[in-house]
């Protein structure tokens, strides 16, 4: 007879002892978390003393919820569940390949683009003529997809992905996130670029910020943990989908360049070689395209059922063939996002 799956009340203070399959069976208003006393709380508290430091007098209030966001008009952060346990964030490694946030630096970059939203919401920035000269119309729609330039200047590169292209309350928000950061050196760092207008224009508005009291106060939590009745199943499923959904391809002919076409007696089958270094080709194309290991990981899979379909041997060097191999993704990668046809998916 199968295991069955303990009853939530039962759970109370042991859910972390749970092996993934059973964890994921649980709903994430079960889990009873709190940011209060976490390593988060630590993080949220260090990007309020940024803002303290700058006179600004915004103090976002924190809620858990499935991911990161801020809601339109609410000055406040909603923070991804995982980042308030070891044992979540053991579970997004495992299903995501990364845990976004988890490490300090990261975490910090994202609270302070998301503390952009929150100084938008705040004092109704968007509703200025500067503002919007300086970054364009807050209420055009916001896209699902997005092609940005990497070439381009006029804007500052926070988050991967160049997100502050995707829209005016993104470039706003990266803008701010730049801003803030200590020791960023954004004048020298954008010395030569259109976007040290937006950088200038930023610090001269959160100056005549200084000591004044939000216009906005809203508290208002949007999708708390508590309230979300959805399994953990449920959420990775549609958020793998959705990862999955929009990955670049390998043709066939660029394979048959990298491997041997004829297969050999002592030459290793290329799915095989592409399985032992799958991490540390997934890991390096992640490093220069900011692409999601676990798209990457889908298209690795991709890969190693063609290679086995055209039963393709790794020949030659291995260190020189597994920097070929995340070459060739790399190029997918990049010209699949920024061709004409295939956009940042958001």
């Amino acid at each position: 007879m199968a295991a069955r799956t303990p009853r939530p009340r039962a759970l109370a203070g042991r859910w972390t002892r749970l092996d993934d399959e059973h964890l994921l069976d649980l709903r994430f208003c079960d889990l009873g978390l709190r940011v209060e006393g976490t390593t988060l709380d630590e993080r949220v508290h260090a990007v309020w003393a940024e803002l303290e430091a700058r006179e600004l007098r915004l103090k976002p209030h924190v809620w858990l919820s499935t991911e990161w966001f801020s809601p339109d008009g609410i000055p406040g952060v909603a923070l991804p569940f995982y980042l308030a346990h070891p044992r979540l964030e053991l579970l997004e490694r495992a299903r995501m390949l990364e845990v976004e946030g988890g490490a300090r630096e990261e975490c910090m970059a994202i609270l302070r683009h998301e503390c952009g939203h929150c100084a938008q919401h705040a004092w109704r920035l968007h509703r200025r003529e500067g503002w919007r000269r300086i970054f364009g119309n807050t209420h055009r729609p916001y896209p699902k997809t997005y092609r940005p330039n990497p070439a381009s200047q006029r804007y500052v590169q926070h988050l991967r992905q160049y997100y502050a292209q995707a829209h005016p309350d993104e470039d706003f928000a990266e803008t701010f996130a730049v801003w803030l950061t200590p020791r960023s050196a954004w004048r020298r760092r954008y010395a030569d670029w259109p976007a040290l207008r937006k950088l200038e224009y930023m610090d001269e508005l959160m100056r005549s910020l200084r000591g004044t009291a939000p216009q906005v106060r809203v508290r208002r939590r949007v999708e708390p943990l508590a309230e979300v009745r959805k399994t953990l199943r449920e959420h990775y499923a549609e958020k793998q989908a959705s990862y999955a959904r929009w990955r670049p391809t390998v043709q066939d002919r660029d394979l048959q360049r990298l491997f041997a076409a004829e297969p050999g007696r002592r030459a290793e089958p290329a799915e095989r070689f592409l399985r032992r270094n799958r991490a540390e080709i997934r890991r390096l194309v992640s490093r220069f395209t900011g692409e999601s290991p676990f798209t990457l990981e889908t298209v690795l899979a991709d890969v190693i059922a063609r290679c086995g379909a055209l039963d393709l041997r790794a020949t030659g060097n291995e260190r020189r063939l597994r920097v070929d191999v995340s070459l060739l993704l790399t190029v997918r990668t990049v010209h699949f996002h920024y061709s004409r046809k295939n956009w940042v998916a958001l």
